[in-house]
């Protein structure tokens, strides 16, 4: 289980953003069931309001919508039914905030997507953006893969 960086939402390849999609969902149901996700990688969610959860679900969400991924209404309801009386409301994006994810969390995802795309998994097109993306967060950022 791996929340990907916020950042990383828009250019995330079809693969990994369906992928994130059931993720959220298998939180969720995690949260609902046990009162916690129980995984390493995504135990951090607790520490913060449901709002943040719920929001960055919804950006996920969103993202698949533009890009006319089926997005299922089941899912949603047991994402915000992590509030009482579906009492929540989206932040914006910027204001998704995990303390996890930094510009580190940011490099080890890229490289996560890095393994991904050496392997395969990835294509030439869809990296780039995904390098783009990286290089504008981090401004000078040195880690970059050149074409």
């Amino acid at each position: 289980m791996r929340l990907w960086h916020t950042s990383l939402i828009p250019v995330l390849p079809r693969e990994q953003l369906v992928a994130q999609w059931r993720e959220l969902s298998a939180i969720a149901g995690s949260i609902k069931e046990k009162g916690t996700p129980n995984h390493l990688l995504v135990n951090f969610v607790m520490d913060y309001p449901f709002n943040h959860f719920i929001s960055y679900a919804y950006y996920v969400r969103e993202e698949m919508n533009k890009r006319s991924y089926r997005t299922m209404d089941s899912v949603w309801k047991k994402i915000i039914s992590l509030v009482d009386n579906n009492d929540y409301n989206i932040l914006p994006i910027n204001e998704v905030y995990y303390k996890k994810m930094d510009e580190k969390y940011l490099d080890i995802c890229f490289y996560n997507l890095y393994e991904k795309h050496l392997c395969g998994g990835i294509s030439d097109d869809d990296f780039i953006k995904i390098n783009e993306t990286v290089w504008n967060v981090h401004g000078d950022y040195n880690h970059s893969i050149a074409f």
